[in-house]
């Protein structure tokens, strides 16, 4: 694991940005697993400022999670964030973004569709994420076991609490991810941390004890991780 501390969020996201630019410059089709939430924005905002830098005409966007139970044009949902900042202003058309919906008929039909998706597209090239407060990835929750492949989270009360689900309070919000072995399975993953709220956490994950309390700190078992901190 490379841990990288930046002074402000504006640090980390040319970093980060800068992973991933020249990830797609190295590999135009690139497999881009994106997380969602206030962390990333910064660094897909950067990336998209550079895009004269790169062919996006190749370039694949894989959905991490979504929140379930809510319609997908929702303006809290992972597909809005990602259609804001990534789809829409890279212009990547629908055969080359993988996507949860976010209110299936049947979810864990939707998740089995999904990692055939997966399957098919994969492994990912370089997944994207952000630390949850409790030290979740995507919707993988802290428990007394984790799920290595696609399925529909029960969420804490900590996820409950994000931004993003404010304005979902009237539903019974569930979650859909990819699990812990599709994410470990990425050839490069890219942690991002940052905010006053995440500091606690983060200090547990690097002391390097590994936990299903922790999903997180599974990340010290892959072979290329890079944890920018802010």
């Amino acid at each position: 694991m490379h841990i990288q501390h930046f002074d402000s969020a504006t640090a980390l996201a040319a970093t980060a940005s800068q992973i991933i630019l020249q990830a797609i410059q190295k590999k135009p089709n690139l497999l881009l697993c994106a997380a969602t939430g206030n962390t990333p924005t910064a660094t897909y905002q950067a990336l998209v400022a550079q895009k004269s830098l790169f062919s996006a005409d190749q370039l694949r966007i894989f959905k991490l999670d979504e929140w379930g139970g809510v319609p997908m044009d929702h303006p809290g949902t992972c597909e809005s964030y990602l259609q804001e900042h990534l789809i829409r202003p890279l212009n990547i058309p629908a055969d080359r973004y993988f996507s949860f919906q976010s209110n299936p008929a049947d979810p864990q039909e939707e998740c089995a569709r999904v990692q055939q998706l997966l399957a098919q597209e994969g492994p990912i090239d370089l997944c994207v994420l952000g630390l949850g407060v409790n030290g979740h990835l995507a919707f993988n929750e802290p428990g007394a076991y984790l799920q290595p492949n696609c399925h529909i989270a029960q969420l804490t009360e900590d996820s409950l609490g994000h931004s993003m689900a404010k304005d979902m309070q009237d539903v019974k919000l569930y979650g859909l991810t990819l699990g812990m072995g599709d994410i470990l399975a990425a050839r490069e993953i890219v942690l991002l941390i940052s905010g006053a709220a995440k500091v606690e956490i983060t200090q547990r994950l690097l002391e390097a004890k590994i936990s299903s309390q922790l999903p997180a700190s599974f990340l010290w078992l892959h072979s290329n991780v890079k944890v920018l901190i802010q």
